[in-house]
């Protein structure tokens, strides 16, 4: 994407660079305006407001393996510099647009220097939760014994995207990495990241979902869970045995408490 145009394609830019700029990503996109391929049975040209009886046709593309994907641009330029012949176009709410699409691929800004494909996955999860990935949660029935310990190799992307993005997150006062194995519910042990927090940290933990997603070593399924002084288990673990790979500064309290300046 040589000539960004708005401010969505700077999100998707630093987005590409930075996995921890990811969910702020998906909520612009969500927020947003996008231009698809396609018409509108209506008369005339020009902005316009789509009425519920309005028939509107989506231009889509096949892939090598016949499968349709429906592609989606940031601007108007960035429509006009795919096209190869004149067609009509159509501007409406990304949102909106996931909505009537949900089930079919789409791809952002194909022709660009850095296309996204969406899996219909991936956009139900848009629309679910503001992210793009869904986490599953588990409630433990029972008192249940786990084995506790280290990774033997450090997960380094995703602890370093995670640090990151948590800085953006006030609620969360620090995060501890572990390893942990239920023998009853997994074959193998996961990664688990505690968070501690000042009250609601639901938004932060939903995020890093889907920064973890993204950045965790290939095949190694990761859980989060929050923690608390006096719960024992996992929680006492955390906090007597292991130092926290983030620590909220006193910079971003301040920030939770009083809110950022422009």
């Amino acid at each position: 994407m040589s000539e960004v145009q708005n401010a969505l394609e700077i999100a998707f830019m630093q987005a590409v660079r930075e996995p921890a700029s990811r969910p702020g990503f998906y909520k612009l996109l969500l927020e947003s305006d996008i231009y698809i391929i396609g018409k509108t049975d209506a008369e005339g040209q020009g902005e316009t407001v789509l009425q519920p009886d309005v028939q509107l046709s989506i231009f889509n593309w096949k892939r090598q393996d016949g499968t349709p994907v429906i592609p989606f641009f940031s601007s108007l330029p960035m429509l006009q510099k795919t096209l190869q012949q004149e067609s009509g176009y159509v501007a409406l709410s990304a949102k909106a647009m996931f909505e009537m699409t949900r089930g079919t691929a789409l791809i952002f800004n194909p022709g660009s220097d850095y296309p996204k494909e969406f899996e219909p996955g991936e956009i139900d999860a848009l629309l679910e939760t503001g992210v793009n990935h869904v986490a599953q949660q588990r409630v433990v029935q029972k008192p249940t014994q786990v084995m506790l310990g280290q990774p033997a190799k450090y997960p380094s992307q995703m602890m370093d995207a995670l640090s990151t993005l948590l800085a953006r997150h006030a609620s969360v006062k620090a995060a501890y990495l572990g390893l942990m194995h239920d023998r009853e519910h997994d074959a193998a042990p996961t990664l688990i990241i505690g968070f501690l927090g000042d009250g609601d940290v639901e938004i932060a933990m939903k995020e890093a979902g889907s920064v973890a997603a993204d950045t965790a070593p290939e095949g190694v399924p990761v859980d989060f869970m929050c923690i608390a002084k006096g719960e024992g288990g996992v929680s006492d673990y955390f906090l007597q045995s292991v130092k926290p790979f983030y620590e909220r500064s006193l910079g971003a309290k301040l920030r939770g408490l009083f809110g950022s300046r422009a």
